[in-house]
């Protein structure tokens, strides 16, 4: 085993690194004092972020801190960014990420969220980097039939294109370690991550009509949209609603932080989750986000959606285990610091 090296010693690749999850993780990485290099086309993504990231971290940290705007699967482009980079890791977070979005467009999906990784892991090779964490998602699990789910839980057929391309990643970087097991593979699979920053300096800012609960949510309490839409009563749930893990988005950054550790000098394919190991409802969600922002949030009742299960959520003793990482926020906690976030930012980033 090789020896591990200090986070000073260490420059980590962000792909999407301005995205939701990807700019806090980068946040968490460079507190921890590691150098980092954030590639995003900002399709789905600010620049204003990379000012926000400097504010939180203080000026010396961020002057660890390099951005390229580039599309990842623009091979000349990574290829110029591992030259100018001593890259000793990659943390995979760029790719389409609209389940319903996914459907309507499959085929944009598959190319890019399959070629952005098919070139990333080909530079990476041509570079001696062999160290990818990979965002991955619960969604590989499909519709699960015992709960909590384990990472020794079977995956399933996906519902969608979206979940599809989680699931044939997982796959290719598994294969590329079998081929080559110098290879240093883990695949995080997330549950829902929502909360922001608590500094209310950074948090989701998606484009158009929010694909998630909580960001509508949001959007209703600032009095942007009129009401919440809820999709199902009649799930075999504590209120009928389903359930899902949320995560706060603090919590998911810490974890890539300790995946980062914990592999630090291994090689091999890990897999773990990343959630509360504790279900919320719809209604949950509603309420505590009613308490945060003061105001009763008014909401209306939508049939089931086709592809949606009644209840997913997670095991992530391995991850308590292993890593030493476990969860710290709860649902409150998550509500709380998304208000603060889209009380302070209406518009997003942009104003």
């Amino acid at each position: 085993m090789d020896t591990a090296a200090t986070t000073q010693e260490q420059c980590v690749l962000v792909t999407g690194g301005a995205g939701f999850i990807g700019s806090h993780t980068v946040v968490e990485l460079l507190k921890d004092g590691y150098s980092v290099v954030i590639v995003d086309d900002l399709s789905n993504a600010s620049e204003k972020v990379l000012d926000r990231i400097d504010t939180i971290v203080g000026e010396e940290a961020a002057k660890n801190l390099s951005f390229y705007r580039a599309d990842v699967c623009d091979k000349e482009a990574l290829a110029y960014i591992f030259d100018n980079n001593t890259i000793t890791s990659v943390i995979h977070f760029a790719g389409y990420k609209a389940v319903g979005e996914s459907v309507a467009k499959p085929i944009e999906y598959y190319t890019n969220n399959l070629a952005s990784t098919l070139t990333l892991v080909d530079v990476m090779r041509e570079h001696g980097c062999k160290s990818i964490i990979f965002s991955s998602s619960a969604t590989v699990y499909g519709d699960p039939d015992v709960l909590p789910l384990t990472e020794a839980s079977p995956k399933k057929n996906a519902t969608n294109p979206y979940g599809w391309t989680k699931w044939m990643i997982e796959q290719i970087l598994t294969d590329l370690h079998s081929s080559d097991p110098e290879w240093n593979v883990v695949l995080l699979r997330y549950f829902n991550p929502i909360g922001a920053h608590p500094s209310g300096l950074m948090g989701e800012d998606p484009k158009g009509i929010p694909n998630n609960l909580v960001p509508y949510v949001a959007q209703v309490a600032v009095g942007k949209r009129d009401a919440i839409h809820v999709y199902g009563n009649d799930y075999d749930t504590h209120d009928g609603t389903g359930v899902r893990d949320y995560i706060h988005v603090c919590d998911l950054a810490s974890g890539h932080a300790a995946a980062l550790k914990w592999m630090d000098g291994r090689s091999g394919v890990e897999i773990f989750n990343l959630g509360t190991g504790k279900g919320s409802s719809v209604l949950d969600v509603i309420t505590s986000f009613s308490a945060a922002c003061g105001k009763e949030l008014p909401y209306v009742m939508e049939p089931r959606r086709a592809g949606d299960v009644t209840a997913n959520y997670a095991n992530c003793i391995k991850a308590k285990e292993l890593m030493g990482w476990e969860a710290q926020f709860n649902l409150d906690d998550m509500c709380r610091d998304s208000w603060n976030w889209q009380s302070n930012n209406p518009n997003g980033y942009e104003g």
